[in-house]
C-alpha cells in the first residue's frame, strides 16, 4: 500500500481480543480519531492497546477513554500523554442514534479494532454491545472447543 507520494505504508490492525468474549455485538461503526502529532507515529509502529478502552458521550460528542498509545520513541518534550481521552469522529446522525440507543439498560460502546485505511488515516471500529452473562461465556468457550475438535478430526 502506498500514499500519494509513492511511499510504502504499513497497514496497522490492532484488535481488542477480549471484546468478543465479554460482549454480544449489536451494531458496528467505523469512526475516525482526533490524534496528536506523535500518536499516529506510535500507532503505525503497532504500539497501542485497546484492552481497557471504552467509549462515552460528553456534550453530544463521543470520546474513547483508556486506550493506551505508547509515547513515540523519537518524540521530544511535546510527546503525547499515553492515556489521554481521544475524540471519535462520526456523522451527527450516527452519534444521535448511538446516544439514543445507550439509554437502554446494559448497553455500552466498546472499541473493537484500531487500523489505518488506505490513505494512512487511523480509524477505529466500535460496537454497540451488551454484556454477556456467565452462562453465555461458558457457551462461547464450549463452541470454541467444539470447533477446535472438529478441525483436529478433519486433519
Amino acid at each position: 500500500m502506498t500514499n500519494k507520494k509513492g511511499e510504502f505504508l504499513k497497514s496497522v490492525n490492532i484488535k481488542n481480543r477480549k471484546a468478543s468474549f465479554e460482549f454480544h455485538f449489536l451494531d458496528t461503526y467505523v469512526a475516525g480519531i482526533a490524534l496528536a502529532g506523535t500518536e499516529i507515529k506510535s500507532i503505525r509502529q503497532n504500539k497501542a492497546s485497546l484492552q481497557e478502552a471504552y467509549c462515552y458521550f460528553n456534550n453530544g460528542e463521543l470520546f474513547v477513554k483508556g486506550m493506551n498509545i505508547s509515547p513515540y520513541e523519537q518524540g521530544t518534550y511535546a510527546n503525547h500523554d499515553p492515556l489521554r481521552e481521544r475524540k471519535l469522529l462520526l456523522k451527527k446522525r450516527e452519534l444521535d442514534k448511538l446516544e439514543e440507543s445507550l439509554k437502554d439498560k446494559g448497553l455500552t460502546i466498546i472499541p473493537l479494532r484500531l487500523f489505518t485505511n488506505d490513505r494512512g488515516f487511523a480509524k477505529m471500529e466500535i460496537a454497540l454491545a451488551k454484556g454477556k452473562k456467565l452462562y453465555d461465556k461458558r457457551e462461547t468457550i464450549k463452541e470454541k472447543d467444539v470447533k477446535r475438535e472438529m478441525s483436529r478430526i478433519k486433519i
